[in-house]
């Protein structure tokens, strides 16, 4: 044997065995699927979903897990998270103060909640306070 195997295939054809083949019918949207040979890790597309609005914006303040600073929250407005930026955005800019969008509330620093309703106001939303 001069030749060199460069494969399992090449060793089983010498010696007299029909080298296996390997199995592509099994559909690649297997959703148990975690690790293949072939691709490495496979990850699932998580679908984002937005929530749909009631019909109120719900406007809050809150002080808890912030070390005794308000925090004014605004939730229910069903919008995804680029409208949200953009919005959130529009908020601290009116309020000359600074925020963020968690999830899919924003939040806004200091309390603000009566200008906030005036910016949602003109936006088109219905506003309802909540909480103190």
């Amino acid at each position: 044997m001069k030749n060199s195997l460069s494969s399992l295939s090449d060793l089983a054809a010498a010696f007299g065995k029909a080298p296996i083949e390997p199995n592509k019918s099994t559909p690649a949207s297997d959703d148990s699927l975690v690790y293949s040979t072939d691709t490495g890790r496979i990850n699932k597309k998580k679908e984002k979903t937005v929530t749909p609005s009631d019909g109120f914006a719900r406007v809050r303040r809150e002080t808890k897990g912030r070390k005794g600073k308000g925090v004014v929250v605004i939730s229910g407005l069903g919008l995804d998270n680029k409208a949200l930026k953009e919005l959130a955005k529009k908020l601290k800019k009116t309020c000359g103060s600074g925020g963020s969008v968690v999830g899919e509330t924003i939040e806004v620093q200091g309390d603000k909640r009566e200008v906030i309703q005036q910016v949602l106001e003109k936006a088109g939303f219905n506003v309802k306070f909540t909480g103190g």
